[in-house]
């Protein structure tokens, strides 16, 4: 059973191919890889919702104590009838809590062009999150954005099952082709030399990990996924912060 329900703090960190080597090699010994995909290896492949008026994009850029975020996500290839996975991400200050639901792809389709007038008529492992979707769908007018995908490597912590290390390669952004079904592809929206590092813990970073990043000076940075994708994406309607896209596309 896919867990629904998350809550916990996530630090980011933008390095470089050379440092996750490094640091695979270090952290080896502590964390073992994730059971899904192989060697815990996947591709996630993701479809955000945005209002005309961009108050997604303006509450993760202005960096507000409360935002959100919807999405409606698959993980490798998969086709219409495949699972998706509908989610809320919701960011209190430093703390990110999650809720989701499984459907088929297509009955996400279904729900998106709003099929059925009755929430209960959709297939859904949780009807009550669907509520909620909908809830925060309509408060903000939510309508398909963009597609998000980029290829995962995650790992577990042995002794500690609630810390979780991700890194996330080919980081690409479309908006011309929004069926998720179609896989993931489109134009990098940052340097395909760099990997975008998360540390995701319930309380606080472990010290030895801390001591791993200190000694690979892994810096802290803030990476919005979705915020640099839509940056690219629309250029000519969204002010873009020139350093930090420079850091983001160009490398470091």
């Amino acid at each position: 059973m896919a867990l629904e329900i998350f809550r916990r703090k996530e630090q980011k960190y933008l390095i470089t191919m050379d440092q996750y080597e490094k640091l695979i090699d270090k952290i080896s010994s502590y964390m073992r890889p994730d059971k899904f995909g192989q060697n815990g290896k996947y591709t996630v492949t993701s479809l955000y919702f945005e209002s005309n008026d961009r108050k997604i994009y303006f509450e993760t850029k202005n960096k507000l104590k409360y935002r959100q975020k919807l999405r409606l996500r698959v993980y490798n290839d998969t086709d219409i009838s495949g699972t998706a996975f509908f989610e809320i991400k919701q960011k209190h200050k430093k703390v990110v809590n999650k809720r989701r639901m499984l459907l088929p792809l297509y009955e996400a389709y279904r729900y998106i062009e709003m099929e059925e007038d009755c929430i209960d008529n959709y297939k859904t492992s949780n009807t009550q999150v669907l509520r909620e979707i909908d809830y925060f769908r309509n408060l903000y007018q939510l309508e398909p954005e963009m597609i998000v995908s980029y290829d995962r490597h995650a790992l577990h912590c042995l002794s500690d099952s609630d810390l979780r290390i991700t890194f996330d390669f080919n980081l690409k952004c479309r908006n011309n082709d929004l069926s998720l079904e179609n896989g993931a592809y489109g134009n990098y929206f940052i340097d395909p030399n760099l990997v975008v590092l998360e540390v995701k813990v319930n309380e606080s970073v472990p010290l030895w990990l801390t001591r791993i990043l200190q000694d690979l000076d892994c810096e802290q940075r803030s990476a919005s996924k979705f915020c640099t994708s839509l940056e690219l994406l629309k250029k000519s309607t969204l002010t873009n912060d020139s350093a930090n896209e420079n850091v983001l596309i160009g490398g470091i």
